[in-house]
């Protein structure tokens, strides 16, 4: 029987492409955005950008019949990690992205198949094929629809694959689609951020905010408040009827007690963010809430915490296993 040939890239069959902003066409392939690109000339945040060009939680997503399946990828920096492809939830491969490379995968029998772009460093689709006698791919039905905003720590570089993130452990357990917002070193409530979640369809958000904060010394005592308030109020105009979790820092022995160059050690700042949290329930947000980083990941998992700032693999996955039942209990009824 003859062979059919399905394109299935970001170009041709968007819908089957879950996790960008946007996508734009570059020279001979697609880049994914995690921001929206019309606003980086305003941000003034290169490093911010350069981040939100990496695949976190982008990835294909389908229901497909075919005997192969060939994506084309290309790595623009030196520091993209590897492509998973999974079948009905199994991850059954893991391949690296050099500067040119083609991840292929035989497929026994039509399944759900997801392709997790790589996590972090630049990385470009140029094609995503599915061949086989009577090759279709069928969009996932509308689900859950999560948007996570943070740090390295909601980016997770430090996690294995793509599909091992926290924020992907948690889509996955819950069957929800996530856009995630995770730019290492470089969540600074910027405006760019808040722009893009303003234009995001959401039923339910997450805030992880502090950790970069402390660490550039970016608010002083007197600014943070006011910083967070509007921020977590601006996602609110915007969302009026979803969720919205805001998650303190998780522990970092060093930072806790530490003045930064502002005057805030982690402790201080975790202080603020429930206050400002607290005092927008109090005037009569019920569906704002908030949760304590310690009880995400505290002073009992320090083994699982080797550099004294991010969780390793096995920490991301305990994340994922504690966040998960808190979000699943502040999401909408679908």
């Amino acid at each position: 029987m003859a062979q059919t040939e399905v394109q299935c890239d970001p170009g041709s069959r968007p819908e089957l492409w879950q996790g960008a902003v946007e996508w734009t066409a570059v020279d001979d392939g697609w880049q994914p955005w995690r921001l929206l690109p019309e606003e980086e000339p305003y941000a003034y945040a290169p490093e911010l950008y350069a981040r939100a060009r990496a695949g976190a939680g982008v990835r294909f997503v389908a229901d497909v019949t075919a005997e192969r399946l060939e994506i084309e990828l290309s790595g623009a920096s030196e520091d993209h990690k590897p492509v998973d492809i999974l079948v009905d939830g199994e991850l059954v491969s893991r391949q690296p992205v050099a500067e040119r490379t083609v991840a292929t995968l035989e497929l026994a029998a039509p399944g759900r198949v997801e392709v997790w772009l790589p996590h972090a460093g630049e990385c470009r689709v140029h094609g995503l094929r599915l061949i086989g006698p009577s090759a279709t791919a069928t969009p996932a039905t509308p689900r859950t629809r999560w948007v996570t905003y943070g740090s390295s720590i909601t980016q997770a570089s430090a996690s294995p694959g793509p599909s091992q993130t926290w924020p992907a452990l948690v889509a996955r357990n819950l069957d929800w689609d996530l856009t995630c917002l995770g730019f290492g070193g470089q969540c600074h409530l910027d405006h760019a951020v808040r722009t893009t979640i303003d234009q995001l369809e959401a039923d339910i958000v997450s805030l992880c905010l502090g950790i970069n904060i402390q660490g550039g010394g970016t608010f002083n005592p007197r600014t943070l408040p006011g910083q967070l308030s509007s921020f977590v109020r601006g996602v609110r105009r915007s969302h009026p009827q979803a969720p919205i979790l805001v998650i303190s820092p998780i522990i970092s022995p060093a930072r806790e007690d530490t003045p930064n160059a502002a005057g805030l050690s982690l402790s201080q700042i975790r202080e603020l963010v429930t206050r400002v949290v607290t005092d927008l329930v109090e005037a009569g947000d019920d569906k704002l809430h908030l949760v304590n980083g310690h009880e995400i990941f505290g002073a009992d998992d320090l083994a699982m915490l080797p550099d004294g700032l991010h969780p390793d693999g096995d920490g991301y996955a305990l994340m994922a296993e504690r966040l998960a039942p808190k979000l699943s209990a502040i999401a909408p009824v679908s």
